[in-house]
């Protein structure tokens, strides 16, 4: 069994070759059970939670994620992903490889992001706003740009020391990038706007959004979590990776609870913007929304894409 520490799979999984792997595995016929998702409670703190994620291909693999989300560990200086990957060999069950899960957490759920963006953002879209300075901010940003022509990158956080050293990080890419001092104001000059936070008060107004705008909600995984109000639910044609938003993802199951949103009015998924069945953005003064809630589609699809370049 191989060993795939972060910077191994740093070195080997470059964002393109994500975004068409998970584009072929949409289109795939792979199993994924409903995932594990277990509350722990924390004396003091905000709840962690625990996730077990299994997918598999005949003929191909099995693979799990084991994912801890620890929302203390801000305060500590750490992630608050922590995960292992593993693959399975399908038809004799061997283990194959045990690949750090954080990291493949990270490159794969910002290429979903920058997956939907190839159907749903403008062609011409050149200036990304990241709201959001944890890990997988450099992971957004940097996935996005290999999609569209982003030429300047907005960061903003509520620590904005925090912002600045995501922003120093980003030194010797192809875009600019710099600090958004206002949140508000950053909305009006964004073409994409990409959020990845733990938020649980929505940060981002849908009166403030702009027509052709694209909206990318990465962060809130549970049903108490919001990063968008109510009036950019309205405003916007709602797309989603997989059903699972549906029950787990506050910035979609709330609205659909509280009458905001029918989930009939949803105008997609993942899987059929893949395969063709639904149109993506179809005017470029369209505002449109995606909603990420995680599959083990997208794991199985890049774990399998490293093990093939070991």
């Amino acid at each position: 069994m191989r060993i795939v520490d972060a910077e191994t799979l740093a070195g080997i999984l470059d964002y393109p070759s994500i975004v068409a792997a998970l584009d072929d595995a949409f289109r795939s016929d792979i199993t994924v059970p409903l995932r594990h998702h277990h509350t722990v409670p924390v004396d003091g703190g905000r709840d962690s939670t625990l996730l077990l994620m299994p997918a598999w291909q005949d003929g191909r693999f099995i693979g799990v994620k084991t994912v801890c989300v620890m929302p203390e560990n801000a305060a500590k200086a750490l992630p608050a992903v922590q995960a292992t990957y593993q693959l399975f060999d399908h038809e004799t069950g061997q283990p194959l490889a045990l690949i750090d899960g954080r990291e493949l957490t990270a490159r794969r759920t910002a290429s979903a992001s920058a997956l939907a963006s190839r159907y749903l953002s403008r062609a011409d879209a050149e200036t990304l706003l990241m709201v959001g300075t944890g890990v997988l901010s450099p992971h957004l940003i940097r996935a996005h740009a290999s999609q569209r022509p982003i030429g300047r990158v907005l960061v903003w956080g509520r620590n904005r020391e925090k912002a600045a050293a995501v922003v120093a990080g980003l030194g010797g890419e192809s875009f600019a990038a710099e600090v958004a001092e206002d949140l508000d104001a950053a909305f009006g000059r964004a073409d994409i706007i990409s959020c990845a936070t733990l938020s649980l008060d929505p940060l981002v107004k849908g009166k403030l959004l702009q027509p052709g705008q694209h909206l990318d909600l990465v962060g809130g995984f549970t049903p108490e979590m919001r990063e968008t109000d109510d009036e950019a639910i309205r405003r916007a044609r709602v797309y989603i990776d997989t059903a699972g938003a549906l029950e787990e993802a506050g910035d979609i199951c709330r609205p659909v609870a509280d009458g905001v949103l029918d989930a009939d009015d949803i105008q997609g998924d993942l899987f059929q913007l893949c395969r063709g069945e639904r149109p993506g953005r179809q005017a470029d003064d369209e505002l449109t929304l995606f909603k990420s809630a995680g599959t083990a589609i997208e794991d199985l699809a890049a774990a399998a894409l490293a093990f093939s370049r070991m």
